[in-house]
Formats: C-alpha cells, sequence, structure tokens
C-alpha cells in the first residue's frame, strides 16, 4: 500500500539545516497495522505529514532520491491539485491537534457532513443523497466513536467540545471516507481507557471491513501492542528497528528499542524505579556522527561514533540498525 525510501527531509531555516528524516525506509502492506514509536522529535509526525503532502514546501524540502510510493504512483513527484485527489478517500489522517485541525467557524456538522459528501462523490457515486440521510449518517459516526448525544453534538461549534470529543470528531472524520490509508497520529491521547478501546475495536474493525491499512503513531507502548501488526522504532529521524509485535515487545534487539521498553511502566515493573535513558535526542542540526544514538548508549563502541549502521535483517521480517548485528560474524550466523 504505501513504500518510503530512502527518505531524507529537511528543512531550511534561519539557524541552518534541521535533517528531520534521514533515510527513512518503510513498509506498509494491504491490511496491515503498523505502529510507529519513539522520542518526542524523532520525526514520527513529519513522516505521516510527509506522506499526505501536507508539509509546507518550503522550508520543507525532500532530498534527491526519496520516494513516496502510494499505491505504485510516487507522490514526491506530484502537484498539490493531483495530491488533494489522492486525500480523503486514498490517505487520509487523524491529527495530534484537533483544535487547530477544525474550522473553528463551522460546526460539528458542517465539517462532517462536508467530509461525506467528498467521499461520495470520489467514489463517484452520481446518486444524489438527500441532506437528511447525510446528517443521519453524521451522527450515526459521532455515535461508533463513542460521542454522547452525537445530534446535538452536531450544531457544536468545535470550542463547544472537550478535547477528547474533539478528537473523536476527528476520528469520525478520517473513517467517514473508508480510506486506503489512514494515518494516525496519536490519536487515543486525549481519550479515557473505555473510549480509547471502542476507538482501537473500531480502526481494527475498518481495517478488517474495508481494507484499510493503517499507520498508527503513537508515545504509547501499550496501545501500540494492542492494535499494530508490525511495530517501528524511530529515532533522531531514522528507523532503529523494525519487527513483529511480538519480536519487538518479547526480542528486542536494538540497544534503543530495549531502553524505551524499560522505561515504561508495566506489571513487573511495579513498586519499581524506572529505568531512564540518560542524556537527551541529538540536534539534528548538528548531528553526531555515526549511530545517531551512541552519546546515550551504554553499549556503544569506537565504530559507532564513526559508522552509521545499515538495517540489517537478523531474522526473517526482523531489522536492526546497529553495528553489533552488522558484523560479518553475525551475518553468517543469520545466513
Amino acid at each position: 500500500m504505501l513504500r518510503v525510501e530512502n527518505l531524507r527531509l529537511v528543512f531550511e531555516t534561519i539557524q541552518g539545516t534541521y535533517h528531520a528524516l534521514n533515510g527513512v525506509d518503510l513498509q506498509i502492506g494491504t491490511k496491515e497495522v503498523v505502529g510507529l514509536v519513539g522520542e518526542s522529535g524523532c520525526g514520527k509526525s513529519t513522516l505521516a505529514l510527509s506522506a499526505i503532502g501536507l508539509l509546507p514546501v518550503p522550508p520543507a524540502r525532500i532530498l534527491d532520491g526519496g520516494k513516496i510510493v502510494f499505491k505504485g504512483q510516487n507522490l514526491v513527484t506530484l502537484n498539490e491539485s493531483q495530491m488533494e485527489t489522492i486525500r480523503g478517500t486514498g490517505i487520509s489522517m487523524i491529527f495530534q491537534e484537533p483544535l487547530t485541525s477544525l474550522n473553528p467557524l463551522f460546526t460539528v456538522g458542517d465539517q462532517l457532513e462536508e467530509s461525506i459528501k467528498m467521499s461520495i462523490q470520489r467514489r463517484r457515486d452520481t446518486s444524489p443523497s438527500p441532506s437528511e440521510s447525510i446528517q443521519e449518517e453524521a451522527a450515526d459516526w459521532l455515535k461508533r466513536v463513542g460521542l454522547p448525544e452525537p445530534k446535538n453534538a452536531l450544531e457544536k461549534y468545535p470550542h463547544e467540545l472537550s478535547g477528547g470529543m474533539r478528537q473523536r470528531v476527528m476520528i469520525a472524520m478520517a473513517l467517514v471516507a473508508r480510506p486506503s490509508l489512514m494515518l494516525a497520529d496519536e490519536p487515543t491521547s486525549a481519550l479515557d481507557v473505555t473510549t480509547q478501546a471502542q476507538i482501537l475495536r473500531l480502526i481494527r474493525s475498518l481495517v478488517n471491513e474495508v481494507g484499510t491499512s493503517v499507520l498508527f503513531i503513537s508515545h504509547d507502548l501499550a496501545v501500540v501492542a494492542q492494535i499494530a501488526d508490525r511495530v517501528v522504532v524511530m529515532y533522531a529521524g531514522m528507523i532503529m528497528e523494525e519487527g513483529s509485535v511480538f519480536e519487538i515487545f518479547e526480542k528486542p534487539a536494538h540497544p534503543y528499542t530495549k531502553a524505551l521498553l524499560a522505561s515504561f511502566p508495566n506489571d513487573e515493573a511495579k513498586g519499581k524505579d524506572l529505568d531512564i535513558i540518560a542524556g537527551s535526542v541529538p540536534d539534528l542540526m548538528k548531528s553526531p556522527g555515526g549511530c545517531p544514538f551512541h552519546p546515550r548508549c551504554k553499549n556503544a563502541k569506537e565504530e559507532c561514533q564513526i559508522k552509521r549502521p545499515d538495517l540489517i535483517e537478523i531474522s526473517p521480517g526482523h531489522r536492526v540498525a546497529c553495528e553489533d548485528y552488522g558484523s560479518i560474524n553475525s551475518r553468517r550466523e543469520y545466513n
């Protein structure tokens, strides 16, 4: 469904060049949910916004050789008009900040009904739908995402709803078009646990019924473990590790993945101090050479400061960017 190849993206600023993405390679299959995790500032949202073509150009710039291939079409080569035909039924996005994403001048009903009408047009359904049925469908979607009194909510403006309610409106707007690919940027962060579980079931049902593929971005590893088929771990604009949910959570290979999991609360850590990852994310204006994690890595070697590690497949579908797995002996053992 989506293939990202050697994606290198920079922001040209007054202070200098910010290297947001540094050679990202990623694939999402049909009906697959890929969880994308990592610390704030590692490039997760930037990757999603690149795929849907919503980064301002300039200051953003994709360097030569980078590709974002959606259903066989390289999105990097398309203009804004061509991208508009893909957004919605092709690619939809649930944004991280619903208040800044919803139009404050229109009611929730106006915006959700517009999404339904555009979905009908893009499906090339020429038969006109009565406004009553569109309103009913809008109310039904709000009910499906757990919004109380959905018909009343349609008449509200975004500022009249709570953060969690606005988030559910955004989710409904993304789901209503039944897209081929959905980019979900922290979609459940503002929701209570019960509603969170309801939304996860709704997303999974869309995957099963419509065949939608999902890139699910989250800081919450427990949520990712519930919904994802495969997990990708990012750090400083690079992919450190990727594999199935079981491999990432039960057999993590990269020191960063291990540190990330050790710092997350779980039953085994109850009553104990959680581990922390010493140091901070590198400044991508002047990113360190070699592996970007080496200044914070307990296992760092001299070569880690010099050579940037490639993603090495250590078992079928499980790849890791670490010099410990890039040695000749490790490759021979796997082969």
